[in-house]
């Protein structure tokens, strides 16, 4: 450890001056020599560089979910390249150009914070071996060596022997008590970061090797932390368990406000963003509306929770916009309840009809032929008009019957009009 942290030598200086800027700051508050002012000048020092390294932690985010959407394209690579690792490789680089994505960004984060962190840990190495380094005179160095956190002296190590831990004015079990926990806080944060990735924000869509990767991550990493941990120092152990609770922060918050499509975070989060644009009829901030214009570019490569969100919104008489923003539909309709609130909503739906059933239909239709047909006149009833006043119809010339006149008296005996059906010979 101490020769790979010799390495980054030329970051120590920058590292202590930092340091010491935040120790003249607590220690006007706390005193000089408490483990407050140099514990918190530690803090400060994550918290600086870690909101330095935002941008690369965007970046990160889009590379891990662009890798997660690859996953399908590069199994097929692998599958079928299986004997050709030259051409597999060559075919992954394709995809990766292609796609404009690089599988070393989902590290540049823990790469960009390694040499400060082994800065970190020279400066520290050389307070418990009392040498000065970096902008660390001899005052500081004194005062350095004095501080203690609940009793574990700043540059104590778990395997330190016990002369010297009461060199540095301690006891071997309270540095042993301390650091102990501290490696505990710090592995238990990570594997819950890892942990609070595989179970809420990963597509749970797509089935790939990627998946089956960070699952086995996030056990390894905890029993790295604590292996590599009783050899740290407890201002390291200060340092990385800071920048470990930091991760677990910073993860929490995009998984609640920007996670994963496909994932059971984006499940969540699209109900509350139902309840909330149902309720005041619009998206209210930025990252809301990006969200929303990217659902909506989709078009039908949305996922069910995408969907169902959709559908929510059109329920209540709203449609997304293409620009993110959330307005009423043309299909909405006001109604009143029965205070006489005004209420929108989506437009009525079209009832069907009820289906009846063939006695019904033949009893309505004997119904309304009984109603169209005159009803007919029987042979008592009297006409009003005297026989004399009734026109006596015309014969035509020769004493010939009119025409029709044989026909309409079949017609009134019951028989069929029209031609009649020539009956078929008998057989013989």
């Amino acid at each position: 450890m101490d020769t790979i942290a010799s390495l980054f030598s030329f970051i120590t200086t920058p590292v202590s001056w930092v340091i010491v800027q935040f120790h003249s700051v607590y220690g006007e508050i706390f005193g000089p020599d408490t483990g407050w002012a140099w514990g918190l000048s530690i803090v400060s020092l994550v918290i600086l560089i870690r909101i330095c390294l935002i941008p690369l932690f965007v970046k990160q985010i889009k590379a891990t979910r662009a890798m997660q959407t690859l996953q399908p394209e590069m199994k097929k690579i692998q599958e079928r390249y299986k004997t050709d690792k030259q051409r597999q490789s060559e075919e992954m680089m394709k995809l990766y150009k292609e796609s404009g994505t690089n599988p070393l960004s989902s590290c540049l984060p823990i790469l960009a914070q390694s040499p400060f962190f082994f800065a970190l840990y020279h400066v520290l190495n050389g307070i418990a071996t009392g040498k000065t380094i970096g902008v660390i005179d001899d005052q500081l160095l004194a005062s350095a060596r004095k501080a203690h956190i609940f009793g574990a002296p700043l540059a104590a190590k778990f395997t330190d022997s016990a002369d010297k831990v009461a060199q540095l004015g301690a006891t071997l079990t309270d540095v042993r008590v301390v650091t102990a926990i501290m490696i505990v806080l710090m592995s238990g944060s990570q594997f819950y970061t890892q942990r609070q990735l595989m179970t809420k924000n990963v597509d749970t869509t797509v089935k790939t090797p990627f998946m089956q990767q960070q699952k086995m991550l996030m056990y390894v990493f905890p029993v790295m932390f604590a292996v590599f941990g009783i050899n740290f120092p407890v201002g390291v152990l200060v340092y990385w368990l800071t920048t470990n609770v930091w991760t677990m922060g910073q993860q929490m918050y995009v998984i609640h406000n920007n996670p994963t499509p496909g994932s059971k975070a984006q499940a969540a989060y699209l109900e509350r963003l139902t309840k909330h644009v149902t309720h005041h009829g619009k998206t209210r901030s930025r990252g809301e509306r990006a969200i929303v214009k990217a659902i909506v570019a989709k078009g039908r490569d949305r996922n069910e929770f995408e969907r169902k969100f959709i559908n929510s919104l059109t329920k209540v008489g709203l449609a997304a916009a293409a620009d993110g923003t959330v307005a009423k539909s043309d299909v909405a309709v006001v109604t009143e309840t029965e205070d006489g609130t005004p209420v929108t909503g989506a437009a009525p739906k079209r009832q069907q009809p009820k289906r009846q059933s063939k006695s019904q239909r033949q009893s309505q239709s004997g119904t309304a032929k009984a109603a169209d047909e005159p009803e007919p006149k029987t042979s008592l009833s009297k006409s009003d008009e005297p026989e004399d006043a009734k026109p006596s119809p015309a014969k035509p010339a020769g004493g010939g019957n009119k025409p029709g006149a044989g026909t309409r008296s079949k017609a009134q005996s019951g028989q069929r009009k029209g031609p009649q059906r020539p009956k078929s010979p008998s057989k013989k």
